[in-house]
């Protein structure tokens, strides 16, 4: 664990924008993380309206509820801070007991803590078990079991599925050849691997040459891409007319599932236009509000690398 949960929010001044908050609202945090987006919506939303906040993560939510605990009380809204994994909003929210939302917001992908802590194994940069659980608390499934038990082709269709990784066979089969001496049970040694497996012409542009593998193994723990589309339908479902749900997403595969997702909820009669007239009845749930993704500034970029490859896109429940 760590004492300080540091977080600086991506886009917040867009964000807050988008969201559209007014008192009495009741706005979802559904990935709350140390509250940094939250703790100004909840000025915000004011003691008549309703904040929760969801995270997976323990650590995160002692962290954010200290922070939104410091607003003085006549100025808070009523917090239900909640432990699990937004693709179950459902269950979630049916637990807070309210009848509906009116904002909700996805900060995507790992935060900084989790890649700053090692010995959650995140991390490309730093030495640690190779974990990338968001909940080790509940989940199995581990990097490292992922990494020594699934074959050559199972690990090039991740890669290559989750990341765009060129390399991602020759990745594969050095993995195998070398678990075949010992298990790979650290991130140090997997970078290791994967440095080997690159030619070194190609490790000399595009970032650390392992930062395409560690998401891709990341993204297979954790299902983030199904979690994604659960999540995504059912805080739709959960929204009332007008209410606007706003996500930041950090790599394409992402991107691509929310504007999917949008699309499709926004679109109107899908009948074949020969058709004379309409028999599918399908009405937008949807209406899109940035019809392309809104890119953080320059200023931003520089003041937070976090916010380099973010995307936000927002639309609002008709």
């Amino acid at each position: 664990m760590t004492n300080e949960y540091r977080h600086t929010p991506v886009m917040l001044a867009e964000c807050l924008e988008y969201l559209k908050l007014e008192p009495q609202h009741t706005f979802v945090d559904a990935t709350l993380g140390g509250a940094g987006h939250s703790f100004e919506a909840a000025q915000r939303l004011g003691s008549g309206g309703t904040l929760i906040g969801i995270d997976q993560d323990e650590v995160a939510l002692a962290a954010a509820r200290l922070k939104l605990e410091s607003i003085p009380s006549d100025r808070r809204p009523r917090l239900e801070l909640l432990r699990g994994n937004f693709g179950n909003m459902d269950e979630l929210l049916v637990s807070a007991e309210v009848p509906g939302i009116d904002a909700v917001l996805f900060d995507l992908g790992v935060s900084s803590v989790q890649i700053d802590t090692p010995s959650r194994g995140f991390s490309f940069k730093e030495d640690g078990p190779l974990d990338m659980r968001m909940d080790p608390g509940k989940q199995t499934l581990t990097a490292e079991e992922i990494v020594n038990t699934y074959n050559a082709s199972d690990l090039t269709r991740i890669i290559r599925a989750y990341s765009d990784e060129r390399w991602a066979s020759r990745i594969a089969d050095f993995i195998v050849k070398r678990r075949e001496s010992a298990p790979i049970t650290t991130s140090g040694e997997l970078v290791e691997v994967v440095k080997a497996a690159i030619p070194a012409s190609a490790r000399r542009a595009g970032g650390h040459p392992a930062k395409r593998t560690f998401q891709a193994l990341r993204i297979e723990v954790n299902s983030e891409l199904t979690v994604l589309k659960s999540g995504l339908d059912a805080a739709v479902r959960w929204l009332n007319p007008g209410g606007r749900i706003v996500v930041i997403s950090y790599h394409s595969l992402e991107d691509r599932i929310v504007k999917e997702t949008f699309n499709s909820l926004a679109r109107r009669c899908t009948c074949p236009p020969d058709l004379p007239v309409c028999v599918c009845g399908k009405q937008p749930i949807l209406e899109i509000v940035t019809r392309k993704p809104v890119l953080p500034s320059a200023g931003e970029v520089e003041r937070n690398a976090r916010a380099r490859s973010a995307k936000v896109r927002v639309a609002t429940k008709l």
